[in-house]
């Protein structure tokens, strides 16, 4: 039985070098990331003057418009997470190449080079921040791209014809332990009033999935002598650029107000179960929405919560995504608000864990990009 892998190719402008990557997406598990297995293919020429091929992969952090840069201003950042001469291949390697690389090896030939690169927990997942409809350029956020060029060192000014640049993502997926069911009780008290009015907030659970719906359980114990005029349920959107130290901010990603059951008057109480949806397909025009990175130009969706295996991991290099329900009870001009708020955890489900099993007569879907972007859309090479 023939099966079919996908593989992931581009050339550099010169074509001398070629780079052949499994995949895109690579996962951070918290305590360690997928390793970045490629396969390195050099031309004849390059190969017979055993000229120097380096590799890293870059963390490319913008915090700034584009168009803004101007009398040398920059808003960008990168860091450089791995970095290695790939060529000519050190003779001592510690690294055993994987099933595909193996396989790439022996059909792209001898001048076919494995290499693997390890990211540390600490990097920052892909985000990117909405642009507005009147901004251009490249958007805020952080991007990680694969990048092999020609050069004498590896801080050499590298070339634009002698280099390669892949896009890819670090992302994170939902953990399989979930935490405790959210619940919240707040209370208000009026001068010159007695009694409190109390308002108990709970969720179905702690983590939700990209597209599944809210239920945001309310109730409301009335023991004052106010009256709850409307209620409003949102869900908020954190986000925290750490390169700032006033970079947070927060958007509403998803809305909900009722009049139903209302007024509720002194000494009455009152249940209710409202549900939120976010999307973003309800914020296509919201200038600064934290997005999901993205490869190559197609829909995304609302960044997912970014998770830390410590507290200090915040002052890291990029940008932390949280979600909250927030609940308002407005009592009128005089009456003032109550407010209460529950965080929650919204990603995408972890896909399924089988391995591909890549026989001797596998074939490889082969998937090029052209060599002057990163980011335009593919074609298929046959």
């Amino acid at each position: 039985m023939v099966v079919n892998f996908k593989v992931f190719k581009k050339s550099s402008p010169n074509g001398k070098i070629t780079l052949y990557v499994g995949k895109r997406d690579y996962v951070d598990h918290i305590s360690a990331v997928e390793p970045i297995d490629g396969v390195l293919v050099l031309d004849d020429e390059y190969s017979r003057e055993n000229r120097k091929i380096f590799g890293q992969v870059v963390c490319s952090f913008r915090y700034g418009r584009e168009e803004d840069e101007v009398m040398g201003l920059n808003f960008q950042k990168e860091l450089y997470l791995a970095s290695e001469q790939l060529f000519p291949v050190a003779e001592k390697r510690d690294f055993t190449p994987s099933k595909l690389q193996e396989r790439l090896v022996k059909k792209l030939g001898g001048n076919a080079i494995p290499f693997t690169f390890n990211l540390q927990p600490s990097a920052p997942a892909s985000v990117t921040l909405q642009q507005g409809r009147d901004e251009a350029g490249e958007p805020c956020g952080v991007q990680y791209f694969v990048k092999i060029f020609a050069g004498e060192s590896e801080t050499d000014r590298t070339h634009r014809r002698s280099t390669v640049t892949l896009g890819i993502r670090k992302v994170q997926f939902a953990p399989s332990k979930t935490g405790a069911q959210p619940c919240t009780i707040v209370r208000k008290d009026f001068m010159l009033s007695p009694g409190e009015l109390e308002l108990e907030v709970t969720l179905d659970k702690q983590l939700y999935f990209h597209g599944e719906k809210i239920a945001v359980n309310c109730c409301i114990r009335n023991n004052s002598n106010k009256v709850v005029k409307k209620i409003k349920a949102m869900v908020q959107q954190g986000v925290d650029v750490v390169l700032f130290q006033n970079g947070q901010y927060r958007n509403t990603v998803a809305s909900m107000e009722t009049t139903e059951g209302c007024p509720i008057q002194p000494g009455s109480s009152v249940q209710k179960v409202m549900y939120l949806t976010p999307l973003l397909s309800s914020n296509k025009d919201r200038k600064g929405i934290a997005l999901d990175g993205q490869v190559k130009k197609e829909d995304t969706n609302l960044a997912s919560t970014t998770l830390l295996a410590s507290p200090e991991q915040r002052d890291a290099f990029g940008i932390i995504v949280s979600y909250a329900i927030k609940v308002k009870l407005f009592l009128g001009a005089l009456g003032g608000e109550l407010a209460a708020e529950l965080p929650f955890v919204l990603m995408h489900p972890k896909p399924g864990t089988k391995p591909k099993v890549i026989h001797a007569d596998s074939q490889a879907d082969v998937e090029c990009f052209r060599q002057d972007t990163i980011d335009q859309d593919s074609v298929d090479c046959y």
